[in-house]
């Protein structure tokens, strides 16, 4: 296999740092470097003796305050293009943008399903998933034959030392002796999972959107349930909740990012094996 030289835009970020751990494990056949793309400095730096460039760069969904919605079109979407587009000009024949799930709006209510399938059309509900959504289709345009793009639409990812929602489930497992029993699927994926999908698609150099995911759906429950099992702790399942939560679900976004469901179809996901981690055993390494 030819030697690949990766480089990653976004220093410091959470995949970014991970996936260069990833590669580590095979120093003979990847070479990385990581750029931090903050204020103007990266432009002077040359990408063409790079074979792949990762760009992971981002504000992540933190808040929806619209004084932010011009940093985030800004970070997520313009900066995300001018990376790409100094890719391009400088002969670097594989670009990866990390996009996201989010482009394809809310969760469902509780009770009901959200299958995204190859039809499914992006509905970002906020200028968060439409600043990465902007990204994602601008990147797909400059896919030439000699500059390949890949499009990687992730759903939740989730590992040891990770931020996002995952560590607030983490602190309601730790915390809580109750949690509701409603079930709901989600489409996840563990970091060491999108890893090691990363790295395949740099070996097999392909180009397209692909929709990377555990093998297994999963539920907030379930999550829970592990979660507290590998803290010796026992939580109770219970309905009492449920009527009000499905009350609550109508109205508050929040409820439905809990309880609410929505996964990828299998028809759309990667052909080949890339999960190395099954699900419990992702838990139990995220909770250590």
């Amino acid at each position: 296999m030819k030697h690949k030289k990766v480089l990653i835009t976004g220093k410091g970020s959470y995949i970014g740092t991970n996936f260069k751990s990833w590669l580590d494990q095979w120093p003979d056949s990847y070479e990385v470097d990581e750029l931090s793309v903050r204020g103007d400095e990266w432009k002077k730096k040359s990408f063409s003796k790079y074979d792949v460039v990762l760009h992971v760069a981002g504000i992540a969904h933190v808040s929806t305050s619209s004084d932010l919605e011009s940093l985030y079109y800004r970070v997520n979407r313009d900066l995300a293009i001018e990376v790409a587009q100094k890719a391009k000009s400088e002969n670097v024949p594989q670009f990866i943008f990390m996009s996201s799930m989010i482009i394809y709006g809310a969760d469902s209510r509780i009770g009901e399903s959200y299958c995204i399938d190859a039809n499914t059309v992006p509905n970002p509900v906020d200028f968060y998933g439409r600043s990465k959504l902007d990204a994602d289709l601008y990147i797909q345009r400059l896919s030439v034959e000699g500059f390949q793009t890949v499009i990687v639409r992730t759903p939740m990812v989730y590992g040891p030392n990770c931020k996002g929602n995952f560590p607030k489930l983490k602190k309601i497992a730790a915390l809580s002796p109750i949690f509701p029993n409603i079930e709901n699927q989600r489409s996840v994926i563990y970091i060491h999972n999108l890893c090691e999908f990363l790295r395949l698609t740099i070996d097999k150099e392909l180009n397209g959107v692909y929709f990377p995911q555990n093998e297994e759906l999963v539920s907030t429950k379930e999550i829970i349930r592990l979660m507290a099992k590998n803290m010796n702790r026992k939580v109770y399942f219970i309905r009492w909740f449920n009527p009000i939560l499905k009350i609550l679900s109508n109205t508050i976004p929040f409820v439905n990012k809990v309880f609410g469901s929505k996964i990828y179809h299998k028809s759309i996901l990667p052909n080949f094996k890339y999960c190395v981690t099954d699900f419990e055993t992702s838990i139990k390494n995220s909770c250590n």
